[in-house]
């Protein structure tokens, strides 16, 4: 949705979405995220409207006000009503600018850092844009904390955890921007870490050496309304106990309050009271009906980003002869670090590519190559317990190439470092010399060896963006490059086909090499020097071809940068 660089798009979809929630009985999106996306390795960036602040501030706004707002017949006050869901815009204030592009989900990287002391343009999303609705609603109507210890940012000297820090919540939130709204920790940040830094387990940065109803107290204390991913109340209780004993029973009775009334209030105004059923009927014509579906179509068609067009070889609009190559994908870890198989397969299904042209498994056949790839995938978050057994201290660089990349640019200390129950020795976590691997390193010899297998016949890469990438390793052999954020192939074939023309502009800048990434600070937004490709053109924030050429248009004028 960023790369449409559309709000109105977005506001849509709000509605569609929320529509759909309602007619599943879902009442609160844990949604969006308007983090600043201004560190390229960060995993999450994807989720993100990109680096963008203008950028982020209005598609923010506009998917808040979708979700958020009733009209006619379905308001029942302030644009609340049957047909709104309330927003928990997150992260506040902010998970983008993690150190080295690690994540707060894990130990290694509960830090969040600011070389370029540009914390508070990070606030700018939710205090200018989801704190500062244009309609009824006002303001989302929740808000949840990331994970990370917004390192040295605490003006009472503090470095906990966002959901565990008084200032951050109480003083920042609360206070100085004025908000009333439900605060909800993210998902288990009471609980207990893991006995090793990449471990999924519980998530209680900066406040580790606490007991579990400790951490409970620490959160309502600092503001937090609700603890995500817990439904145990005896640390509640205990918590409760815990500030009677410290400040009596009537401070802890109206604090307690004061959180029921919150979430209360985003229970009543949606009209749950008055009536908390659902029609099966109604709700099995709203969701997925063919409106909501040609509406999400056409968004993924303005979100294709076409990055090259040598010789405008494209649309390529004749059925003619394609080869598209199989891949081989290894044994990689999911997010729950479970293992997966590895194959060797295509990446898309070629029946659908037959609807358009004529598919070859044999090259010299082909008028052309399709070859589908994803951006560099790194084989770990930034740590490796390898090479902590190893004797080194675990922390490797985060790599956005395909080809095997050493670390020789990075900061030589850390910013931040430190856990005083796993690994409290660590007190450096630089990377700096250490070397590391893709786990799709593959896709470049596919792109590659399809191009020596071509000849002088064209190859259009088509390439599904997660992150920043560095495209000098196979963009001078490639004729056409696409760019897709997951949307369907369908999609891409339909801009391919020239049935649609591509629209798509960058939400993020796309980096010259791996230099400029590790010079880029974490908090700061374009800061990197981006990529020039062989037809002169500069990968860099808001680029974007169409059928004519660069695209400049009101989207640019707007958010461009100037």
């Amino acid at each position: 949705m960023a790369a449409t660089f559309d709000p109105e798009a977005v506001r849509r979809f709000g509605e569609v979405a929320s529509a759909e929630y309602r007619a599943l009985g879902i009442t609160t999106a844990l949604s969006p995220q308007i983090d600043l996306a201004t560190k390229p390795r960060w995993f999450r960036l994807g989720m993100t409207f990109g680096e963008d602040p203008q950028l982020v501030t209005d598609m923010g706004k506009a998917y808040v006000e979708g979700f958020q707002t009733s009209t006619g017949k379905d308001e029942i006050a302030d644009g609340w009503g049957y047909k709104s869901v309330n927003a928990m815009v997150k992260h506040w204030p902010s998970g983008g600018p993690e150190e080295g592009g690690r994540d707060g989900h894990w130990s290694f990287g509960k830090f969040a850092v600011y070389p370029g002391n540009n914390f508070e343009e990070h606030l700018k999303p939710f205090v200018e844009g989801a704190f500062k609705l244009d309609g009824k609603t006002q303001m989302a109507s929740a808000v949840m904390p990331y994970y990370t210890i917004s390192y040295n940012q605490a003006a009472d000297g503090t470095n906990y955890g966002n959901g565990f820090s008084k200032y951050i919540v109480t003083d920042l939130l609360r206070e100085k921007y004025g908000y009333d709204g439900a605060v909800c920790t993210d998902w288990l940040i009471t609980g207990n870490e893991g006995k090793t830094p990449d471990a999924f387990a519980g998530k209680p940065w900066g406040v580790e050496e606490l007991s579990v109803a400790e951490r409970h107290y620490k959160v309502i204390m600092a503001g937090c309304d609700q603890f995500g991913g817990n439904n145990e109340k005896g640390p509640v209780l205990e918590a409760y106990a815990m500030g009677v004993k410290e400040l009596g029973e009537g401070y802890m009775r109206k604090r307690f309050e004061q959180s029921a009334a919150r979430l209360l209030k985003n229970i009543f105004r949606l009209g749950l009271f008055e009536n908390p059923y659902l029609d099966p009927q109604e709700s099995a014509s709203i969701v997925g009906c063919p409106e909501f579906m040609k509406a999400g179509y056409e968004t993924q068609l303005k979100s294709t980003v076409l990055l090259k067009n040598k010789k405008n070889v494209l649309p390529v609009r004749d059925r003619k002869i394609v080869f598209i190559p199989k891949t081989y994908v290894p044994v990689t870890k999911n997010f729950w670090g479970q293992w997966t198989e590895a194959k060797l397969d295509y990446v898309v299904n070629p029946d659908i590519v037959q609807k358009y042209y004529d598919v070859t498994t044999k090259p010299e056949e082909a008028d052309f190559a399709l070859v589908f790839v994803s951006n560099p995938q790194s084989e770990n978050g930034g740590y490796s317990l390898l090479d902590r057994k190893m004797g080194g201290n675990g922390y490797v660089p985060i790599s956005l190439q395909y080809n095997p990349y050493t670390a020789v640019d990075a900061r030589e200390h850390s910013i931040a470092a430190g856990d005083p129950v796993v690994d409290p020795e660590i007190t450096n976590r630089s990377y700096r010399g250490k070397s590391a691997r893709t786990s799709n390193a593959n896709d470049l010899d596919v792109l590659l060896k399809t191009r020596e297998m071509m000849g002088d016949k064209p190859v259009i890469a088509v390439v599904d963006v997660s992150n920043p990438m560095v495209f000098g390793e196979f963009e001078p052999y490639m004729d056409g490059i696409l760019v897709r954020f997951a949307s369907s192939v369908q999609s891409v074939l339909d801009i391919l086909s020239g049935k649609y023309e591509p629209s798509g502009l960058l939400p993020v800048q796309m980096p010259a090499d791996m230099a400029t990434v590790e010079k880029q600070r974490e908090d700061v937004p374009h800061d990197m020097e981006c990529y020039r490709d062989t037809e002169g053109d500069i990968y860099d924030f808001a680029f974007g071809l169409n059928w004519k050429g660069v695209i400049k248009d009101a989207r640019t004028d707007k958010y461009g940068k100037k």
